[in-house]
């Protein structure tokens, strides 16, 4: 009996993984995050700018047999930031915050979040506005994700910043 039970949730694992809405799902578990650094030397007042790559649990959106053919239309579906050193960071130390997403070159980059006039008490984590008008799916097939976070700072900061981005994707079924 439970052998016949295996096989079968083997067979039917199997035949879903390649339906599109299967792919889909799985394309949408694993989010994209980096680490970005607000340098102490930061001014207020001033815009900054930091870049780093962005990794995923499963980065692979390529055409090259994966079945990522059968997921289209990816678009940001929520951005957080969390202070993970110092953890007690207050973001309420920053009034604005833009995420923009590229290929590794810099290319062809796209306003995917932002936060504006975040407020003095936000705490040491934050919820970004989401854009939602481009689809990123030629973005997400290319090799490397670059991250550039452009911010302007309210307060000085005592040391270095580093905090944690997490970006979820999400996409629709191409049947």
């Amino acid at each position: 009996m439970i052998k016949k039970l295996l096989f079968t949730s083997i067979a039917l694992l199997l035949l879903f993984s390649r339906c599109a809405m299967m792919q889909t799902i799985v394309k949408s578990t694993f989010p994209y995050t980096t680490d970005l650094t607000i340098p102490s030397t930061s001014v207020p007042g001033k815009q900054y700018e930091t870049v780093a790559m962005a990794n995923s649990a499963d980065q692979d959106f390529t055409k090259d047999g994966n079945n990522a053919n059968k997921v289209g239309e990816v678009r940001i579906i929520s951005a957080k930031m969390r202070a993970i050193k110092p953890t007690y960071f207050n973001f309420g130390n920053v009034i604005s915050i833009k995420i923009y997403m590229s290929g590794s070159d810099g290319q062809d980059e796209i306003l995917v979040a932002s936060r504006n006039n975040i407020t003095a008490d936000a705490g040491n984590d934050i919820n970004l506005d989401v854009e939602k008008s481009d689809f990123l799916d030629k973005l997400v097939r290319l090799p490397g994700i670059r991250i550039r976070m452009v911010y302007v700072l309210r307060n000085n900061t005592a040391a270095d910043t580093n905090l944690k981005l997490i970006l979820n994707l999400g996409g629709d079924p191409n049947d």
